[in-house]
């Protein structure tokens, strides 16, 4: 069933409520900042999800606190907030988000007020979707299903698999750390030009990486990758934005005859999401598959890498099915 703005608006000004409540039956637990990372004793951060926390956490070093609203395995589309999130999210002096990317999290940040928010909306310009007719063509078809949760738009919400639109975030989020806790703008500061060089490095690195392959288009299980055009790629998505869309018949058939034709070596799924469409289209092609990782949010299996270290997977990823 949908759910109209007019009632989650006032779910969650019930919810502001039931946290302010909270808080103030919680007092000062000892040690503890409500933010689920080690406390700082500095400002505190929330981060709608895990590219975005990942810069947070960066940027603030140890003299701000960040926690990530959207927990390991869990999707970020799908995100629902409970009240420690709710808590965390009103109390916050700094708020992390992409809006149209999180309903919940955009009806939230626009009933409970709290910090400073760093929209990377704002910040970056984000791309047109590049299977756009493909992605109305399938809204069309699915008009009786609830997918509106899902809807981005025309505009490509993945922004963060170019290194260098989240490097303008992290300037971005030091700004507005900076203007919460003036005695370490400058750290903060540093911190986002340390990053930044560190995204610098991983940019040259996919631009040589990718430069001489012997093919340039990808088969992916959803459309999680258009910034990675620049590198001088090609994706063909199964789904659409949403990795729980499905695909046609017709787009099915498509594919099958692009990747005869391209000569196609691997069909590429992802973690956080069901490999099924993936799986059955590299059977029917008799080809690889492989795990492409859109690096939406960390899982059990790589809790302790970070988004460079996936990134650099990917790439490795990348150059093996397309002979680079």
């Amino acid at each position: 069933m949908k759910t109209s703005l007019a009632t989650r608006s006032a779910t969650w000004a019930l919810l502001g409520v039931l946290a302010t409540s909270l808080l103030a039956g919680c007092g000062d637990d000892a040690g503890s900042d409500g933010s689920g990372s080690q406390g700082s004793g500095g400002p505190s951060v929330v981060a709608a999800f895990y590219p975005l926390a990942f810069v947070a956490e960066r940027v603030a070093g140890g003299d701000a606190s960040v926690e990530n609203l959207t927990q390991p395995g869990g999707e970020p589309h799908d995100l629902e907030l409970g009240i420690s999130q709710t808590v965390a999210l009103q109390d916050a002096d700094v708020v992390v988000v992409e809006s149209g990317f999180q309903p919940a999290v955009d009806d939230a940040v626009a009933t409970l007020g709290g910090g400073e928010v760093v929209d990377a909306a704002d910040v970056v310009d984000l791309h047109a979707v590049a299977h756009a007719e493909e992605e109305e063509h399938a809204e069309e078809n699915h008009a009786d299903e609830d997918h509106a949760d899902h809807d981005h738009g025309e505009l490509d919400p993945h922004f963060w698999q170019d290194p260098l639109l989240l490097a303008d975030v992290a300037d971005a989020v030091a700004d507005a750390l900076g203007a919460a806790d003036p005695d370490h703008a400058d750290a903060y500061a540093a911190n986002a030009d340390a990053l930044r060089t560190d995204l610098e490095e991983l940019d040259a690195e996919l631009t040589a990486g990718l430069a001489d392959c012997e093919r340039s288009t990808v088969v992916v299980s959803h459309d999680a990758f258009g910034y990675l055009t620049r590198y001088g790629l090609t994706f063909e998505p199964i789904a659409g934005l949403s990795p729980d869309a499905e695909p046609t018949p017709a787009g099915l058939a498509e594919l099958q005859d692009l990747a005869r034709r391209e000569g196609i070596t691997t069909v590429f799924s992802e973690r956080l999401a069901s490999p099924a469409m993936a799986d059955t289209l590299a059977s029917d092609l008799g080809i690889e598959t492989a795990v492409l990782d859109p690096i939406e949010g960390l899982s059990d299996e790589t809790a302790d890498e970070d988004y460079l270290s996936l990134m650099r997977e990917n790439l490795a990823a990348l150059q093996k099915a397309n002979g680079c």
